[in-house]
Order: structure tokens, then C-alpha cells, then sequence
């Protein structure tokens, strides 16, 4: 064996350690993307739910009740869609990704705040809004 022989197998050993690593940060940001739809598609859920809930019980007395309910599920939403957001974002922001094009976090806060503000829409539209109408007290 060859003087240098050693510290070309050292080189390349590390070579491959630095690629293992770069392979697992960005396994990491594929897996983070994953999470962050499941929590939106959980958020989606918790509004359909809603939705759901005062659709079928809108008859419900005192009438107030389902829409306050309702009113739960949505905001869970919210609260769903703005945690993964900042989540998200801290994950993100340890991570350096390498071969995967991680997304960007503007997207990532645009798409979390789309839907944490269409909900909120969607809240102040069953209390103030009755059969498409402006209701002063349903």
C-alpha cells in the first residue's frame, strides 16, 4: 500500500459521509413539505367540518348553538393552518438543502395565510350572512 493510499481512502470516506448527509437534509425538507400538507389538509378538514356541522344542524335551539360549533371547527382551521406555517418555517430555516428544490417561504406563509384568512371569512359569513342575506340577528 502506497503512503498516500491512506489519506485518499480518508477523502473519499469523508466525501461520502458529507454526501450521506446532504441526502438525509434533504429526505428532511421532502418529509417537512409532506407535513405541512397534511396539517393544511387538516386544516381543510376542520372547515369542512364546519361547514358540515351547520349544514346539517342549522336548526338547532337555541339557533346560535350550531353556529357556534361551527364556529369551533373553523377556527381550529386557522389555528392549524398558522401553526404549520410557523413550523414550517423554523424547520426550514435549519435545513440547506442541497439536490431538492426546497420551497420557498414566502409560498409556504401565502398558502398558510390564505387559508387561515378564507376561514376567518368564512366564520364572519355565518354569523352575519342568513340564506344570502345581511341578518341582524340570527
Amino acid at each position: 500500500m502506497a503512503p498516500n493510499d491512506h489519506l485518499e481512502e480518508a477523502g473519499k470516506s469523508t466525501r461520502m459521509a458529507e454526501d450521506r448527509t446532504d441526502w438525509a437534509e434533504d429526505r428532511t425538507i421532502m418529509a417537512l413539505e409532506r407535513t405541512f400538507a397534511g396539517w393544511m389538509r387538516t386544516s381543510f378538514a376542520a372547515i369542512a367540518i364546519g361547514i358540515g356541522f351547520r349544514a346539517l344542524f342549522g336548526e338547532f335551539d337555541p339557533p346560535w348553538l350550531a353556529k357556534a360549533i361551527a364556529t369551533m371547527f373553523i377556527a381550529l382551521a386557522i389555528v392549524f393552518a398558522i401553526g404549520a406555517e410557523r413550523r414550517a418555517s423554523r424547520a426550514f430555516d435549519r435545513l440547506s438543502s442541497h439536490a431538492v428544490d426546497s420551497p420557498r417561504l414566502p409560498n409556504i406563509r401565502f398558502v398558510a395565510y390564505a387559508v387561515a384568512v378564507g376561514a376567518l371569512v368564512l366564520i364572519v359569513a355565518l354569523w352575519v350572512l342568513n340564506d344570502g342575506t345581511l341578518s341582524a340577528g340570527s
